[in-house]
């Protein structure tokens, strides 16, 4: 009896343009790990084509809308066909988003203010897209269940346009107000997925089996974090005072700490998967509960506690989707694998090398300012990707 030979295995961009997760969950890790490794290594906290946008705002744009919003195309692109019942975008509309996304880093990874037109228009092309995406699929399938993510990414396109304008007419001050406004609207998305994601891992955690749902959670816990952080936000952009500001950031950082209180499951808390989604709104929480008591006189650097919530809070949410969904969609059983799990506790070193020194806690590391934050930080998602890529990067499923 003759054997039929195997299928050949179909191309890589193939593959890749097969789901959202399998080409922008690589892009997100390679670019979260490879733009601070460069700005702090390479080039001494300085971008080569830098010239009126300060490299500092280069940083956090770079962060929000290239690294985090890679983790976000192929988390809405992934998430919202299961939630919906829809077909997947696939190939070329893929790769027309990364590609849009592609240009904006290209001009942003060196700091490129000549090409400032080009990389803005990028940027806002693929998060319009993602927008109308989003909104022709909640409206095609009359559900209001999207409705959450469409406000969050339109907010994010809001500040996007914002920040480049600030960017183009020189107004840094500006600029830097809205990348805060921006930071804190991937706050408000974070508490949505944290909303989604939380009831279905910590069920399955619960119940391999998934025949019941022990896990419930409050219905109060669904909208409190997203809308306190929108009443921060409406804070921010009605010019209300650095006081009432720091009450709001400190409500909404409670708000997220309430949160992290899903965690307490039983012993099954201290798996992984749960200790993520848990430690991820603690250090949400963690900073805007710190911006607020800077605002209010304490002495820390409001830097310092932008840091805690959007490179520990958000840094470990990203993280969190990229191991979730990477391992779910690929066709693999929930529980990550060590090398995941080493990377969570690398990014939480490159966290407290970069915050401790600040507060006072360690003193500075010899070497270059932000040195080991940067290696460790890299680290985690460098080893994330080695762990992840034979999963993605393969159509065959255990």
């Amino acid at each position: 009896m003759l054997v039929p030979p195997p299928r050949p295995a179909p191309p890589l961009h193939v593959v890749l343009g097969d789901e959202g997760f399998r080409l922008f969950f690589p892009l997100a890790a390679l670019y979260a790990a490879l733009w601070p490794f460069q700005w702090v290594l390479v080039f001494g906290l300085d971008l080569p084509f830098a010239r009126d946008t300060p490299p500092s705002l280069w940083h956090a744009h770079e962060m929000i809308f290239g690294a985090y919003g890679a983790a976000l195309l192929g988390f809405v692109t992934t998430a919202v066909p299961e939630w919906t019942d829809t077909p997947c975008l696939r190939g070329r509309r893929l790769y027309v988003l990364a590609g849009l996304w592609g240009v904006g880093r290209l001009v942003g990874f060196l700091g490129a203010d000549a090409l400032g037109v080009v990389g803005a228009l990028a940027d806002i092309g693929w998060l319009a897209l993602l927008a109308a995406y989003v909104a022709w699929t909640s409206w095609a399938r009359r559900t209001d269940r999207l409705l959450a993510f469409l406000y969050w990414i339109g907010a994010l396109l809001c500040c996007l346009v914002a920040v480049r304008y600030g960017f183009l007419v020189g107004d840094v001050t500006f600029a830097q107000w809205m990348l805060h406004c921006a930071g804190f609207v991937f706050l408000g998305l974070l508490g949505v997925a944290l909303a989604r994601i939380t009831v279905p891992v910590t069920n399955q955690v619960l119940d391999p089996s998934e025949e019941t749902s022990p896990f419930r959670p409050h219905p109060g816990r669904v909208t409190l974090a997203p809308g306190l952080v929108a009443v921060m936000i409406a804070g921010e952009l009605l010019g209300f005072s650095a006081e009432v500001t720091g009450f709001l950031a400190i409500a909404a950082g409670a708000a997220f700490m309430d949160r992290a209180g899903e965690a307490f499951v039983g012993r099954e808390a201290f798996r992984t998967e749960i200790m993520a989604l848990a430690g991820s709104a603690v250090l949400a929480g963690a900073g805007l509960i710190l911006l607020g008591a800077a605002r209010l006189g304490a002495p820390v650097a409001g830097v310092t506690a932008l840091h805690v919530a959007l490179m520990g809070g958000l840094g470990m949410s990203v993280l969190m989707v990229l191991s979730i969904a990477g391992l779910l969609h690929s066709g693999r059983p929930l529980g990550f694998p060590r090398a995941t799990r080493i990377a969570f506790a690398l990014l939480v070193v490159a966290l407290a090398l970069r915050v401790l020194p600040e507060l006072g806690a360690i003193p500075d590391l010899p070497g270059p300012l932000h040195a080991g934050a940067a290696v460790f930080w890299a680290a985690a998602f460098l080893l994330w990707l080695s762990d992840y890529w034979p999963f993605v990067s393969s159509l065959e499923r255990p």
